[in-house]
C-alpha cells in the first residue's frame, strides 16, 4: 500500500477509537456539545504546544485565509462532531457509523464541484462497495438489528456532510499551509467558537475527578491530534474523494474495538463487510501513476 493511503487509513483507524472516550465522558455527565468542545480545546492546546516547539513560524497565518479554518474548524469539525455525538445518543453506535459514512458520497460530489475531480467508474464502484460493507458491518443487512429515529437520521446525514467538508477545506488549505498549521487552527477555531455556548462553565464540578482529565487528554490526543495529523498528511497527496473512501476503515476499527474491548459479537456478515471496506480502500489507489498532488507532505 502506498504511504499516503496508509497514513489516511491510520488516521481513520484512530478515529475509530473515539466511541470509547465518548461513552465514558457521557457517562460522567458531559453533554454532546461539551464533549465536542473538550475534544477541540484539548486538541488545540496539544497542537499549539507541538507546533511552537517544532516550528513556531507555522503559527503565522494571513487573516484573509481565515475562511479555510472556519471551514475546517466550524463547518466541519464542530458541526460534524455535534451531529455525530447527537446521533450516538439517538441510535446505536453502529448505525451512527453507517450514517457518518455517507461522507464519501458528499466528498465525491463536492470534489467534482470545487476541484473538478473526475467521477470515474472505479470511484463509484468503490463508493457502492464501501457503503454495502458499512451496512454489513453494522448488521443492517441481511436483517436490521436496531431502530432509527428521524432525529437520528437527520443528524447522522449531517455528520456525513460535516465530515466531508474537512476533506474539501483541508485540501484547499494544504495548497498554502503545512499540516500542523491546518490542524492547529482547525481546532483553535472550533474550540473558541463553541466554548461560549457549551455550558462548561456550569459543569466545573465534573472536572474534580482525575479520571475525567485522563479521558479528556486521551480524546484530544489519540482520535484527534494523531488521527488528524496522519489524515491531513495523506490528504496532501490523495484526491479528497479517494481519501474519504479509504477512511471508511474507521467503522471497521470501531466494530473490532467493540468485539475485543466490550465483548460484542462479530458475525460472518460483519466479517464480509470488513473485507468489502478493505477491498474498496485498495480499489481506489493509483497503482501506475503518481498523483500530481505529491508535494509537500511533511508536517513542517
Amino acid at each position: 500500500m502506498k504511504w499516503p493511503y496508509l497514513w489516511i487509513a491510520g488516521g481513520a483507524a484512530l478515529w475509530g477509537t473515539i466511541g470509547i472516550f465518548i461513552k465514558e465522558l457521557s457517562s460522567m455527565g458531559f453533554t454532546p456539545i461539551q464533549i465536542v468542545v473538550l475534544r477541540a480545546l484539548s486538541a488545540a492546546v496539544s497542537f499549539l504546544i507541538l507546533t511552537f516547539f517544532l516550528n513556531r513560524s507555522l503559527l503565522k497565518i494571513h487573516i484573509r485565509d481565515s475562511y479555510y479554518f472556519i471551514g475546517t474548524g466550524l463547518l466541519s469539525i464542530a458541526f460534524f462532531n455535534w451531529c455525530y455525538f447527537k446521533t450516538m445518543n439517538e441510535v446505536s453506535l453502529s448505525v451512527a457509523a453507517v450514517l457518518l459514512y455517507t461522507a464519501p458520497a458528499f466528498v465525491l460530489i463536492l470534489s467534482r464541484i470545487f476541484f473538478r475531480d473526475l467521477i470515474t467508474k472505479k470511484k463509484v464502484a468503490a463508493l457502492l462497495v464501501t457503503f454495502l460493507g458499512c451496512v454489513f458491518v453494522v448488521g443492517y443487512l441481511p436483517a436490521s438489528n436496531g431502530g432509527i429515529t428521524w432525529t437520528g437520521l437527520l443528524t447522522g446525514l449531517g455528520s456525513g456532510l460535516g465530515y466531508s467538508l474537512y476533506s474539501i477545506f483541508g485540501k484547499a488549505a494544504s495548497a498554502k499551509y503545512k499540516t500542523l498549521t491546518i490542524t492547529t487552527y482547525t481546532f483553535v477555531f472550533a474550540g473558541c467558537a463553541l466554548f461560549p455556548i457549551s455550558g462548561l462553565s456550569h459543569s466545573a464540578h465534573l472536572f474534580e475527578d482525575t479520571e475525567v482529565w485522563l479521558y479528556i487528554i486521551g480524546l484530544g490526543i489519540v482520535p484527534t491530534v494523531l488521527a488528524y495529523i496522519l489524515y491531513t498528511v495523506g490528504l496532501r497527496q490523495v484526491e479528497p474523494s479517494k481519501a474519504a473512501i479509504v477512511a471508511t476503515v474507521e467503522p471497521v476499527v470501531a466494530t473490532l474495538a467493540g468485539f475485543f474491548l466490550f465483548q460484542e459479537k462479530l458475525t460472518l456478515w460483519q466479517c464480509a463487510g470488513i473485507l468489502l471496506i478493505i477491498f474498496s480502500a485498495v480499489l481506489v489507489q493509483d497503482k501506475q501513476k503518481k498523483t500530481h498532488l505529491n508535494k509537500g507532505a511533511s508536517l513542517t
